[in-house]
C-alpha cells in the first residue's frame, strides 16, 4: 500500500502543474480565466491529495524510514494543506462571485502573513522531513524524493515550464521511491520472520 500512494502521489504532483490554467494572473481578465476554471479546482485538487498520499505512505513505512521523519512530513502537510484550501476553493469562489475585487482578494489571501509564513514554514518542514527520510534510506530515489521537496518552495517563483519540469522531477523521484522499497522491504522481511522465530 505505501508504495502504491508513493507512485499515486507522483501522478498526481505531475497534474498539478500540467492541468493548471496558467493565464497571466497579474491581470484581472487573466485571474479570472484562471481560478474561475474547474481546471484551478482539479489541479489544486490534485497536489492536496498528493500531500495526503504521501502522508500515509510514510505512516505505513515509519519503522524504515523513522518517526521523526514523518512527523515533521505530516506537520508540513498540515501547514501547506491550509493555504492550498485558500488558494484552491477561496480563490474559485471569489472568481465566480459576481462584482469581487478578485485581484486584491487574491493579493489578500496569498499573502497574509500568517497565511503565506504557515505556507512557507510547511513546505520547509516537508522538504526537511523529506532529506531525513532520504538519510534513514540511503537509496536514489529517496534522494530524489527529497530533491523534489527541497525544490518545491523556489519552483513557485519560476515561469510554468520551470514548474512543470518540477512535477516531472515529483514523479521520477516518487515512483523511484517506491519501486526502491520492494527491494528494501524484501531484504527486511526474512530478518523480521527470523526474529519471530
Amino acid at each position: 500500500m505505501p508504495r502504491i500512494a508513493l507512485a499515486v502521489a507522483g501522478v498526481l504532483f505531475l497534474l498539478y502543474p500540467v492541468v493548471r490554467p496558467w493565464d497571466d494572473e497579474t491581470t484581472a481578465a487573466g485571474a479570472h480565466a484562471a481560478m474561475a476554471s474547474g481546471a484551478w479546482v482539479a489541479s489544486h485538487l490534485f497536489a492536496m491529495v498528493g500531500f495526503i498520499l504521501i502522508g500515509l505512505a510514510l505512516l505505513g513505512l515509519r519503522d524504515l524510514v523513522g518517526t521523526t521523519a514523518v512527523a515533521v512530513m505530516w506537520a508540513g502537510a498540515g501547514l501547506t494543506l491550509t493555504y492550498y484550501g485558500a488558494e484552491d476553493f477561496g480563490l474559485h469562489a471569489a472568481a465566480t462571485t459576481a462584482g469581487t475585487d478578485l485581484l486584491a482578494v487574491a493579493e489578500a489571501t496569498r499573502y497574509h502573513p500568517v497565511a503565506v509564513t504557515a505556507f512557507g514554514a510547511g513546505l520547509v518542514a516537508l522538504a526537511v522531513g523529506a532529506v531525513l527520510v532520504a538519510l534513514k534510506v540511503r537509496q536514489p530515489g529517496a534522494w530524489v524524493f527529497a530533491a523534489g521537496f527541497v525544490l518545491f518552495l523556489p519552483q513557485f517563483f519560476t515561469p510554468a515550464p520551470v514548474r512543470i519540469a518540477h512535477g516531472v522531477l515529483m514523479l521520477a523521484g516518487l515512483v523511484w521511491f517506491a519501486v526502491s522499497l520492494g527491494g528494501e522491504r524484501t531484504a527486511q522481511r526474512p530478518v523480521q520472520q527470523a526474529g519471530v522465530a
